[in-house]
């Protein structure tokens, strides 16, 4: 249900009584939907907001359908990311309700991904929409955030065509304006566009106010405002009754700030006492309502002076249809405060209390705490942020009570332990680790030893202060999990275990989300040191707590670490039950999609990939994608290139491999998760198979990777994929070092891998065993490791693991005898048959060429290349090509290189008649 501050904060505002016509300007706005943003800038009374309104009122009654508009009016309080992007997408929502859910969900995350990919859903979202839809953002110059500004940039270069932008500002925003404007794609409204004309004035102070002026008084009076309209209301206001006309104008000078308070003071003075006093003590609210008001002021009739004051055209404007909610012209306000501020100054901090109460009464708790703040009745303040921290840490709103947390009084949160804990959490969600410790320890300090639980605001001096008691009987188990998160983030994986079981120790029986938060530390302490079962069972009892606690969204973390563990034991099919059996949990036709949905069909791309299902692979990645990545974790963008470049890579796509992880690389996020695999070994390893030997030495000595290094389970990835570097480099230089260094090395990670029961990582090093041997000359040396990995293996369904090593595992595999016999035919099936010999090594590429003069190639064309010599046969040009197929030029050179090479040919017309003699133009080779 949308909140009081929420309905006021999208009215679309009506346009008052008696305007007067301004067609020159409606027609420009009319114009204006044509292009992208229409900017309606000029200082505070220019009517910017009435101009917008009146020609959003007559829009319908000429017959326009351009589309329907969406208003969100601004504040100060509207500078923190997820409140402006959750207000504008509940604008939009108003007219477009299929708009902005997915975005929804990604600003409700613990860890928000960047707004450029909360903005491309919306963006998408808005296209697929049924009508065109014209969003105005009101009061624009209070949004200042550096952060903002750059998401309406990205907004702005994605806008959708269905969208069309208005801003109005007493300022110019921070926003590519010249650019806009150089395209063609900005209409501007500004104060000299805005000014009242010698006929607009004339029409509005004769006829709407019917002030009967001479035309030598009004060009007087139009020349002292130069057709400033709030200036021209004010004066119109002043001389409602008055005989000296002439003289009232004639002493009306002064710059527009001087003006201003002139004329207030003019209008407020001709109210009784009473309404002055209203006026003022009402003018801390940015939005007014009958009882607010009673509650400010401590009188009665607030809604029959509301409506006495909206008749008489008093600077208030309605916010509702219904009238019930008002707020005053900005302008008005601010001269309302200053007064206030003058002349009863005393009473400010008592009528922000009453205001801080009513709020709180009717559920407005972030409103309540604004305003003790702006009362500096910290204590009050201070009391409601505890009791609103749970919902906001439920809501994921932790840097808004970071906000409030960081205006209270260093010496008020030391005293208050659930405030100390809260800020050190603030903290570290937000990735600032200097200075939680020191919170902890303030909270700490009330604890040990343990203190009875005192009554709220203790009137002992300095005494301890609790408002949530329940939230202060965890703090034990809380503080223990922070410090265990920290310990984390630093590397200390024994601390991580230490803090991690010492919550679990002290942790309320009640307490599923903490006990889940400690559980899930120590499996990521485990999973971190290689101990990937006691991880596992860590990470278990995490997901069970979570599901107690009802927070399923978080239960699809669990299970992608979960799986992740399985996989890395050499245990895919139960990796895969895994990723199913959340998903059936998480499926509700009538529930929202949780996050977290989107990693679960890349996981099981991975599984898919393995078991050389590829068209599966993919269309599990194409199902993540339909999600989108908003309803993934923060690493699903960098997961998902991930794994479509293992896709591309097995279609023999290697260039556009690269390009994937590039990307990856780019996006990764670093999160509590081990990074076991690093893009950067995953690209030497493409570049490997490229014969890039050169690039994957050079990621080595980057890396600082030798063959003496101490072995870790962190490092085991790069480890492994230093020996096959080593083999090519061995492969390409025929030098004797590289293969005896890479035998060692894996001889060494062989023992590491077994202890730690990480079969995933035993069978890629069994193998990698075989085929050291078998390049080097000792095929038989090589069945041993392999006959190994190939009991391992077989139960698990492993393929791609083995066909992507090429010719030297399909000759391996020819000589095994007695083991595994179906599963050793299968994998000889798959190598010879189009999917894998094909993707075989550059140097196994050398040796092809000698061998295509056969009539069937022993390395026959991928699929992606087959594609790229058909094209070759055709008139097309290179560029053409690379347009065609959707890739790069230099992924097509790279096709093409590899072609002449298994065909044996130098050049294009070459290659098309071998082709031909293989009637490889017609078919696909087998």
């Amino acid at each position: 249900m949308r909140t009081l501050l929420l309905e006021t904060k999208l009215y679309l505002p009506r346009a008052p009584r008696g305007l007067v016509p301004r067609l020159r300007l409606a027609e420009r706005l009319d114009r204006g939907t044509a292009s992208k943003l229409t900017l309606v800038s000029a200082p505070a009374g220019f009517g910017k907001t009435t101009v917008l309104a009146e020609w959003l009122t007559a829009r319908p009654l000429a017959g326009q359908n351009e589309g329907a508009v969406a208003w969100l009016s601004l504040d100060r309080d509207d500078n923190h990311p997820q409140k402006f992007w959750t207000y504008v997408i509940a604008a939009l929502r108003t007219v477009a309700p299929e708009v902005g859910a997915s975005a929804l969900v990604l600003l409700d995350a613990q860890q928000p991904p960047p707004i450029q990919t909360v903005l491309t859903t919306l963006v998408n979202d808005i296209d697929a929409a049924a009508n065109e839809i014209v969003l105005v953002l009101d009061d624009y110059h209070l949004i200042e955030a550096p952060e903002l500004q750059a998401g309406m940039v990205f907004l702005l270069d994605h806008l959708p065509q269905r969208l069309h932008l208005v801003i109005v500002a007493r300022a110019d925003p921070a926003l590519p304006l010249s650019r806009l404007r150089a395209r063609g794609e900005l209409v501007e409204l500004r104060a000299a566009d805005l000014r009242f004309t010698d006929d607009e004035a004339a029409a509005y102070l004769n006829g709407v106010m019917g002030l009967q002026l001479t035309a030598h008084d009004m060009a007087a009076l139009e020349g002292r405002t130069e057709g400033w309209i709030a200036a021209l209301q004010l004066a119109a206001l002043s001389l409602q009754g008055r005989d000296d006309v002439a003289g009232f104008i004639a002493g009306f000078a002064g710059d527009d700030r001087y003006v201003v308070d002139y004329l207030v003071e003019e209008v407020v003075q001709l109210q009784s006492p009473p309404v002055q006093t209203f006026l003022m003590q009402t003018s801390i609210l940015s939005r007014l309502s009958g009882p607010l008001c009673d509650a400010v002021t401590g009188q009665g009739g607030g809604k029959a002076m509301l409506e006495a004051l909206d008749r008489g055209n008093l600077f208030l404007v309605p916010l509702d249809d219904q009238r019930r909610w008002y707020r005053y012209h900005h302008l008005f306000a601010d001269v309302l405060r200053a007064r206030l501020m003058d002349e009863q100054s005393i009473q400010l901090p008592d009528l922000h209390r009453r205001a801080s109460a009513w709020y709180e009464q009717h559920g407005e708790h972030s409103v309540a705490i604004g305003h003790a703040l702006a009362a500096a009745d910290f204590e009050r303040a201070a009391d409601l942020v505890e009791r609103a921290i749970p919902a906001m840490r439920r809501d994921r709103q932790e840097a808004i009570a970071r906000g409030w947390l960081a205006l209270l009084p260093d010496e008020l949160i030391r005293k208050r332990p659930v405030l100390a804990v809260s800020y050190a959490g603030s903290m570290l969600t937000s990735g600032e680790l200097d200075g939680v410790e020191a919170r902890l320890l303030d909270a700490e300090r009330w604890l040990d030893p343990p203190a009875a639980i005192p009554a709220q605001h203790d009137a002992h001096p300095g005494g301890m202060v609790v408002v949530d008691e329940q939230a202060f009987r965890r703090l034990p188990a809380l503080i223990a999990v922070y410090r265990a998160a920290m310990a984390l983030v630093r590397g200390d994986v024994a601390a991580t275990t230490t803090f991690a079981k010492r919550s679990l120790e002290v942790v309320e029986p009640d307490d599923d989300l903490g006990r889940g938060a400690a559980a899930g530390l120590l499996g990521l302490a485990s999973w971190t040191s290689g101990d990937l079962e006691a991880g596992y069972r860590s990470y278990a009892d995490c997901l069970a707590s979570l599901r107690r606690a009802g927070h399923i969204a978080d239960t699809l973390g669990c299970a992608v670490a979960l799986a992740d563990i399985r996989l890395a034991q050499g245990r895919p099919r139960e990796a895969m039950r895994t990723y199913r059996q959340t998903l059936d949990l998480a499926s509700s036709p009538a529930g929202p999609v949780l996050r977290g949905t989107a990693d679960m069909y890349v996981g099981m791309s991975q599984i898919h990939r393995e078991w050389d299902d590829l068209p599966a692979a993919t269309q599990c990645l194409l199902t993540s994608s339909e999600f989108g990545e908003h309803i993934g974790l923060p690493q699903n963008p960098y997961r998902w290139r991930v794994a479509m470049a293992r896709i591309r890579e097995a279609e023999g796509d290697f260039d556009g491999a690269l390009e994937l992880l590039d990307d990856a690389e780019r996006r990764y996020i670093g999160d509590f998760f081990p990074n076991v695999r690093p893009v950067a070994a995953s690209k030497a390893r493409v570049n490997l198979r490229l014969g890039n030997v050169d690039e994957a030495l050079a990621w080595a000595r980057e890396q600082g990777l030798s063959v003496d290094d101490q072995l870790s389970y962190l490092r085991e990835y790069d480890h492994i994929t230093l020996a096959r570097t080593l083999l090519v480099q061995y492969h390409r230089d025929r030098s004797e070092l590289p293969i005896h260094q890479a035998i060692g090395l894996l001889g060494r990670l062989l023992d590491a891998a077994e202890q730690g029961q990480r079969t995933g990582s035993v069978i890629e090093i069994l193998m990698l065993l075989a085929v050291s041997h078998e390049v080097s000359g000792n095929l038989l040396a090589g069945l041993v490791p392999l006959e190994r990995a190939l009991i391992l293996a077989e139960p698990e369904g492993y393929l791609r693991t083995f066909i992507d090593e090429g010719r030297s595992m399909a000759a391996l595999l020819a000589a095994v005898s007695g083991v595994a016999p179906n599963y050793v035919r299968r994998l000889l099936t798959a190598l010879g048959s189009g999917g894998a010999l094909d993707n075989a090594t550059a140097s196994d590429k050398a040796d092809g060429s000698r061998l295509a003069h056969r009539q069937v190639l022993i390395e026959p064309l991928s699929e992606r290349e087959l594609d790229v010599l058909r094209l070759l046969a055709t008139e097309l040009s290179g560029p053409q090509i690379a347009r065609e197929l959707v890739v790069s030029l230099n992924t097509v050179r790279t096709h093409t290189k590899s072609i002449y090479a298994k065909l044996a040919v130098n050049s294009r017309r070459a290659a098309v008649r071998r082709a031909e003699e293989l009637d490889l133009l017609s078919r696909r080779n087998r």
